[in-house]
């Protein structure tokens, strides 16, 4: 039996870290912008932040990446608008699990990494929210690397997962007893690695080899989106990372 995901995303949070990314970011939304809004904590508190600027008379529309982050953005007055054809955003918000010094991520830990792929590839640029405990040496160090999978494939997903040597669990709903769907009706694999993935090379041909795999649907290898990082740290300070500063 299975079971609906209560929409990722989480709710703002006081962590000064995240407060102060969140603050930095608000910086780079112009007047007139098309932005595009992540899910989970980080997400969540820039959301918070641009309530709060569009009340004060801040015009921008927003295309939400999950079910919590639209709802958030409705209750602050937050236009929304649909992912049209000739929709383009100029810049999208979010938060990761995991971020390299190469700056490719791993995201999906919350759920949602399927429309955030989407919001994100329809953007000009995208903007990652994290604090400093996200940052690692290699991808996989701190968990799993996330795989949405449409549910009639999960055995044989799971036993090419396992040929490529990851270890992948069926993601569980809160109480622990039933699978958890996604927004879009798959499950998630979470596939833990035997070691951290080396470099940037090796990620990409472990994205290349599940992406192979039929029934995969995506997965949380977010590898050379980000326009840029900003890391918070618990002082309010804010560094700002780009792909050139490896």
């Amino acid at each position: 039996m299975t079971t609906h995901a209560t929409p990722p995303g989480a709710a703002a949070t006081d962590d000064p870290a995240v407060q102060a990314v969140a603050a930095h970011a608000l910086d780079l939304i112009a007047d007139g912008a098309r932005v595009g809004l992540g899910s989970g904590r980080a997400a969540a508190t820039f959301i918070a932040r641009l309530g709060a600027r569009v009340e004060q008379g801040l015009r921008i529309v927003a295309v939400a990446s999950s079910g919590a982050s639209a709802r958030q953005a409705l209750e602050l007055g937050i236009p929304l608008a649909d992912l049209e054809e000739e929709v383009e955003l100029d810049v999208t918000v979010d938060g990761a699990d995991e971020v390299a010094p190469n700056l490719d991520l791993v995201k999906g830990w919350g759920g949602a990494l399927v429309r955030e792929r989407i919001v994100a590839s329809a953007s000009r640029r995208q903007v990652i929210l994290v604090g400093r405990e996200k940052l690692v040496r290699a991808l996989g160090e701190r968990g799993p690397v996330p795989v949405e999978v449409i549910p009639f494939a999960l055995g044989p997903v799971s036993r090419r997962v396992k040929a490529l040597g990851l270890l992948p669990v069926v993601r569980l709903d809160p109480d622990g007893r039933h699978s958890l769907l996604t927004e879009n009706g798959n499950l998630t694999l979470d596939c833990s690695l035997r070691e951290p993935l080396g470099d940037g090379h090796t990620a990409r041909a472990l994205e290349r080899a599940l992406l192979a795999i039929p029934g995969v649907v995506d997965t949380g290898l977010f590898l050379g989106t980000a326009e840029r990082v900003l890391v918070g740290y618990p002082d309010g300070r804010v560094d700002e990372l780009r792909p050139l500063d490896r």
